[in-house]
Order: C-alpha cells, then sequence, then structure tokens
C-alpha cells in the first residue's frame, strides 16, 4: 500500500512540476515596456493630446522604448508593433492566433449591429461567411471587369465637373473624388445607376458618421453614467444613426421588391452586394440577416471603399502636383503604351498593367502616406509571444502602419515621395503588400484580416490616377502650394485639402500641331 501511495506521490509531483515548467515559459515572460510608471494614469496622459496627438506620441515612445510597448488603458492592455519582422510573425505566420477582434465598444457595437461586420467581427463562421460572400461574389475579378461600364462613366463625370471650373479657377480636390467614389460604390451596392440626389444624401450620412465619430468616442466611458449625465449626445447619436438609415433602407427594400416583382429579368441585372446579402444564413445564429444587418454591411462597404480611395487618390495627385518632374514621366509612360494617336479614348485595365510607372507612383502613395496609421485592433485567442514579450490571450494588439512603411532601414529617404524605388536598380526585393512573403509595407494589413478589397482597391487607384493625368496636367495654385501637413479623421488625410488647377492636354496638343 506505501509502495502504491508513493508511486502516486511521485507521479502526480512529476506531472504538476512539468505543468509549472511549461506555464512558466510564457507567464513568466514581460509584457512588453509601458512608459507610464504608474499604469493605470496613462489613458489620461495621452488622451490629454488629443487623437490627432496619438500618432506622434506612439512615434516617440517607439523610439526610447524599442519596437513593442504596451499602454494600460485602464483594466486593458493595448500593445503596439511597429517592427515588420513581429507584424509578419503575428500576422502572417502565427495568424490564427492573432485574427480576432476585441469586443465592440458601445458606440461601435450599434453601428456595427452588434459586430454583424466583416471589420468588427469576431473570428468564426459568421465572419468567414461574410467575409467569403464579398470577395466571392463581388470583388472576384471577373465581377469587378462588369462593373467597367459604371467606372467608365464615373470618369466621365470627373472629367466634366473638372472642366466646369475652368483653367484658371483652383479645384478642391477632395470634393470631387469623394462624390465619384460614392457614384461608383452605390452602383455596386445596389445595382443601379441612382440620381446625383440620392448619392449626396449617402455621402452626407457616411461622411458625417465618419467625421463626428470621434465626438461620441467619450459615450464608451461608463456608458450607464453617460447616459444618464451625458442624454443629449447619446440622442444625437442615436439620430444620426436613425438618419443613416432612414438613406439606405429605402434603397434597400427597393432592391429586394425589384428582385421579387421581376424575378424573370434577374439576368439582366448588375448584381449588386445587397443581392448577395438576401440569402445568407448565419451558420452560429441559423437565420438571415436583418435590415439593421444589412445597413451596418452597406454602410461598411461604402466607407471601406469610398474615403480610403479617394484621400489615397489625393495624397497621390498632390506629390504629382508638388513633383511636376514625376507627374511629367507617368505622362510619358502613358503616351509610349497608348500612343499619341489614341490620347482620346479611356486607358483600360489592359493598358494599365503595361505601365510599371504608374504602380510605383501608387505603391509610394500608399507606403507614403497610408490612408490607415494603424490597423483596426487585433485581439489574440490565447496566450503568446512576440519578441520576447507576453501577449496576454484576449489581449489587444495593434499594428503601427505608418511606421513600419517608413522604416528607414528599409526605405532610403523614406519621408520622400520617390517612386523609382518600386522599380528598376533601386528595388532590391519585389515588395509584396500583402505581406505574405514579408512585409515592407502593410497599407492593406496582412495576414487573415488582410483588407478583402485589395485587388479592387489597387485597380481604382491606378485607374483614376492615369486618367486623370492623361486627361490633364494638374499645376500648384499660386498662395495655396501644396501643404502634406497630416490630419486625423476617419483615415489620415491632408489638413489643408489639395487645390490645384486642372489645364487640359487635349486642348493643348490640338494648338502644338
Amino acid at each position: 500500500m506505501a509502495t502504491w501511495f508513493l508511486i502516486i506521490f511521485i507521479s502526480l509531483s512529476i506531472c504538476f512540476l512539468l505543468h509549472f515548467f511549461l506555464r512558466r515559459t510564457t507567464s513568466s515572460l514581460p509584457l512588453p515596456p509601458n512608459p507610464n510608471r504608474f499604469s493605470f494614469l496613462g489613458p489620461f496622459h495621452w488622451l490629454r493630446k488629443g487623437f490627432g496627438g496619438f500618432n506622434s506620441y506612439l512615434r516617440s515612445i517607439h523610439h526610447r522604448l524599442g519596437p513593442i510597448i504596451c499602454l494600460r488603458i485602464f483594466y486593458l492592455h493595448a500593445i503596439f508593433v511597429s517592427d515588420r519582422s513581429l507584424a509578419h510573425k503575428a500576422l502572417v505566420l502565427n495568424g490564427a492566433v492573432f485574427s480576432d477582434r476585441p469586443p465592440a465598444l458601445p458606440i461601435r457595437k450599434i453601428l456595427s449591429s452588434n459586430q454583424h461586420t466583416i471589420s468588427s467581427g469576431s473570428y468564426g463562421a459568421t465572419w468567414r461567411l461574410l467575409r467569403r460572400n464579398l470577395t466571392s461574389e463581388i470583388l472576384h475579378p471577373s465581377r469587378v471587369r462588369s462593373y467597367s461600364n459604371a467606372r467608365l462613366s464615373v470618369l466621365e463625370n470627373l472629367y466634366d465637373r473638372f472642366r466646369n471650373h475652368g483653367e484658371e479657377e483652383p479645384i478642391v480636390v477632395i470634393d470631387h473624388l469623394h462624390y465619384a467614389m460614392f457614384s461608383l460604390l452605390a452602383l455596386m451596392c445596389f445595382g443601379d445607376k441612382l440620381e446625383e440626389e440620392q448619392i449626396k444624401q449617402i455621402e452626407f450620412v457616411q461622411r458625417r458618421e465618419l467625421t463626428t465619430l470621434p465626438r461620441f468616442n467619450i459615450l464608451n466611458f461608463f456608458p450607464n453614467l453617460t447616459k444618464f449625465f451625458m442624454r443629449k449626445r447619446w440622442e444625437e447619436f442615436y439620430q444620426l444613426r436613425r438618419e443613416q438609415k432612414d438613406v439606405l433602407l429605402p434603397l434597400i427594400r427597393s432592391r429586394i421588391k425589384l428582385r421579387d416583382n421581376d424575378s424573370e429579368k434577374k439576368d439582366q441585372y448588375v448584381q449588386s452586394y445587397v443581392d448577395t446579402l438576401l440569402d445568407l444564413e448565419l451558420p452560429e445564429e441559423k437565420r438571415k440577416l436583418n435590415e439593421d444587418e444589412i445597413v451596418s454591411l452597406c454602410a461598411e462597404f461604402f466607407n471601406a471603399g469610398t474615403d480610403t480611395t479617394a484621400t489615397t487618390l489625393q495624397w497621390i495627385m498632390a506629390n504629382l502636383v508638388k513633383n511636376p518632374e514625376i507627374q511629367e514621366r507617368l505622362h510619358e509612360e502613358i503616351k509610349s503604351v497608348i500612343g499619341e494617336e489614341e490620347e482620346d479614348r479611356e486607358i483600360e485595365e489592359e493598358d494599365i498593367k503595361k505601365m510599371p510607372y504608374l504602380k510605383a507612383v501608387v505603391l509610394e502613395g500608399l507606403r507614403r502616406h497610408p490612408p490607415g496609421h494603424l490597423l483596426l485592433p487585433h485581439r489574440v485567442s490565447e496566450d503568446a509571444e512576440l519578441g520576447g514579450y507576453k501577449v496576454p490571450k484576449k489581449g489587444t494588439i495593434n499594428f503601427n502602419v505608418a511606421e513600419i512603411g517608413r522604416d528607414p532601414k528599409v526605405w532610403e529617404e523614406p519621408m520622400e515621395f520617390k517612386p523609382e524605388r518600386f522599380i528598376g536598380e533601386e528595388e532590391e526585393v519585389a515588395v509584396d503588400i500583402t505581406g505574405s512573403r514579408g512585409i515592407k509595407m502593410m497599407p492593406f494589413g496582412a495576414g487573415r484580416r488582410i483588407c478583402p478589397g485589395i485587388g479592387l482597391a489597387m485597380l481604382h487607384l491606378e485607374y483614376y490616377v492615369v486618367n486623370m493625368v492623361k486627361e490633364f496636367e494638374w499645376k500648384e495654385v499660386a498662395g495655396d502650394e501644396v501643404d502634406l501637413t497630416e490630419k486625423l479623421e476617419f483615415t489620415v488625410v491632408m489638413k489643408y485639402p489639395l487645390k490645384a488647377r486642372a489645364v487640359s492636354r487635349r486642348r493643348r496638343n490640338i494648338v502644338m500641331a
């Protein structure tokens, strides 16, 4: 009896020691360094700078403490990473662990219909269904090609708007780019070419949501108290959501009615994003999407495809105006591909593939001016190690896109706009913007949560940049010179929007002839 007791005691002791040792190898790792001596004071230190100053605060802390740091935000640990190798290890090599999302804060929970969107959804079956539906039904290359007439129509409308200003009157470029992107995404979302007033209504409610959202962030802290002490602000937020639904729901219901009543003509319609959402069944809840969820998904579709693209287009055009020699080199490439005898026609996708300098200009725009300086927060599903530090289970981790794309160890003169770095002898290794083979820049994220619209975004950026440069010479306005100062809204925008003159190249060519 004593022998068996001894054997059991020794076995249990060994198991306990092994468990303790294995657990210690991860739990004994320190958290990344925290810049604040008293962690609970962290939020008050950087919140006083405002959200616009947060990026500069992060940059200074990274330079002092290294590429991975931890900020204590009340009871939460938020880890920030600014190193490309650590980002690749987390997002690509260990994607399953680092691909979840933190629970939505109260405001985001309402706007995302309890995280029933692709960008906010928890990593699981519902998220996979929504993402697969978008990528296979709307963003598949064959489907994207079917929207070519819509892209041309939007381009011609852009030309008309620019010409209406005249060649001497300054153009606030971003206003026209926003309208153009909303026109295009409206057709992709609802399947019909909408009236200008309808497009402007969509643009108004979506832009207002993005630009006023910071005003409501305070409601996320202690919502039970703010609902009592800040009732007017809560009501203002609910009104914003109601007005968004008032604009989007009639368009959704109109599409449902059209589909149900004219099913025999279904083949004649351009398939829309709304069409693809109507028949989805959520695998975990065994039901179809409700109207609130479809509104949230449509709003996400607009936000992801309009503001980011328009913002990046403005940054690229600003650099072309500021650097006329780059603009001229791009124009020379255009002429060499399409020939001077065909300068009146639209540049199509097949032409774009023959323009390496165009691609270099767009990539440099994305590297130097990524529309988001931080990826949306990720959450880890289990304790993990990164850079010699512990990332605790359910911890939030953030990746600094701007710092990675401006790393002086990777990019020579990183703050300069130099498309040449992506072509010819200066390019040591081809840059993979998906990050799968290694990360040098990641404007669309990387890994399992990479932006599903990366292909569409690149097409729109290249298509509109090349055609705008083909049709017009863009010139700086005296007294309104290009200023590349940044400002944080939903995306990182130009603090002073680009004003430029669009001089028709077509008329100039006729005069020269």
